[in-house]
């Protein structure tokens, strides 16, 4: 899908890189990339986190690493009275370049070099105290605790994201569609999403719609929508004790035996099977 262009240079000013933390009552669909690396952890809530072309639901402590020019967003709903929030680290190549050819930086230049397709680090959480902080230091103290987080994420258990086959869109001309579509099927996955009606949002026919949609996100229309189905039906099998046919009837699957068809390719085990291993 076509990203937006995020201009981080001009936000950063003096400094060498950016640390921030941010709070919102939820994060927006906001498809973008920059050519910086990315490192951020969730600190609070829930949702959808899209990387290139993987499609997976994220939850507080949420850690991952970007390379430059990779599409991204975060995406959650507004929950009454909540918040959600994160801690988000943009560094520039020529900044972290000043350091990867000297001894001893080997590891953290091979872990940048594979964060082309996005690193997911599920075992990190020693690591998110030093990362809150970051934000708040300052001079030669921020850059030495940002080398540190690195090195230490050289050691962590890491799962790629987007696959070897994804090619970012970035060209103006498709910018809005897309995004107009992918917002779209955020908010109406558990309805029946015509493939013509959906195909019209952007004047498109349902045959050329398809080529597009491929030739933007890597993958096919059917295949984004149940990434998006699977993720909401992982949610509600771990948060609810509802049968596995309400479960897929309630996320947008039209039949039983197609969704746990769908679920099983998609995860490798059965929806029972995948409530039974998590709540363990």
């Amino acid at each position: 899908m076509k990203a937006n262009y995020e201009n981080i240079a001009s936000k950063k000013g003096n400094e060498s890189f950016l640390a921030y933390s941010v709070a919102v009552p939820a994060f927006e669909f906001k498809w973008h990339y920059h050519p910086e690396y990315e490192l951020t952890l969730i600190t609070k809530g829930k949702g959808k986190r899209l990387v290139g072309d993987s499609n997976e639901s994220f939850t507080t402590g949420d850690l991952v690493l970007l390379g430059p020019g990779l599409p991204h967003t975060w995406s959650s709903d507004v929950v009454k009275k909540k918040i959600v929030s994160a801690v988000v680290i943009q560094f520039p190549e020529e900044f972290i370049g000043n350091f990867l050819h000297l001894n001893g930086f080997e590891k953290i230049g091979k872990l940048l070099s594979t964060s082309s397709h996005g690193l997911f680090f599920p075992d990190a959480n020693e690591l998110i105290p030093q990362i809150e902080m970051l934000p708040e230091s300052t001079g030669v103290e921020k850059v030495t605790s940002l080398l540190s987080i690195l090195q230490q994420l050289t050691s962590q258990k890491v799962v790629k994201l987007s696959s070897e086959y994804f090619n970012a869109v970035k060209s103006e001309e498709t910018e809005k569609r897309i995004n107009k579509v992918c917002q779209y099927i955020q908010k109406n996955s558990t309805r029946i999403l015509d493939l013509e009606s959906i195909a019209s949002l952007i004047h498109l026919s349902p045959s050329a719609f398809c080529k597009f949609f491929k030739r933007a996100t890597g993958k096919t229309y059917s295949d984004y929508v149940n990434d998006i189905r699977i993720g909401n039906a992982c949610h509600s099998l771990i948060e609810s004790d509802k049968a596995i046919s309400e479960v897929a009837f309630e996320t947008g699957f039209e039949s039983l035996t197609y969704f746990n068809r769908v679920f099983l390719k998609k995860k490798g085990i059965t929806p029972k099977q995948y409530r039974n291993k998590v709540l363990v």
